[in-house]
């Protein structure tokens, strides 16, 4: 068994094969093992604990995005930010070239 530090062990396929057991309880431990074919990283065998924080890790990022939404939702509903996105929805090509000419010049001064 290589190993390349001692939370972590690169294995051959076969190795793994032949010594699940051992791997399995370093897997267990905290360890992560690496498993190999032809020379190829192909799969990781993690513990439980390891595995239910990384699967649970996207639905936080999707839980806090879902807020900064619902948060962002509720500013644009105030009465003034309404009816400024009904009146952008509404204007023109030319308002909405006016306006954009004088958002630029408002950057350029501040």
């Amino acid at each position: 068994m290589a190993t390349t530090d001692k939370n972590r062990a690169l294995v051959t396929a076969t190795e793994a094969k032949n010594k699940f057991g051992r791997l399995l309880e370093k897997a267990m431990q905290g360890g992560v093992v690496v498993i190999t074919k032809h020379d190829a990283p192909k799969a990781v065998l993690i513990s439980m604990d390891e595995y239910t924080a990384l699967a649970s890790a996207p639905e936080s990022r999707i839980n806090t995005l879902s807020a900064e939404f619902d948060s962002l939702l509720m500013r644009m509903q105030r009465p003034g930010a309404r009816n400024s996105m009904q009146a952008a929805f509404h204007a023109s090509s030319k308002q909405l070239g006016k306006a954009a000419v004088i958002n630029v010049a408002a950057r350029k001064r501040g």
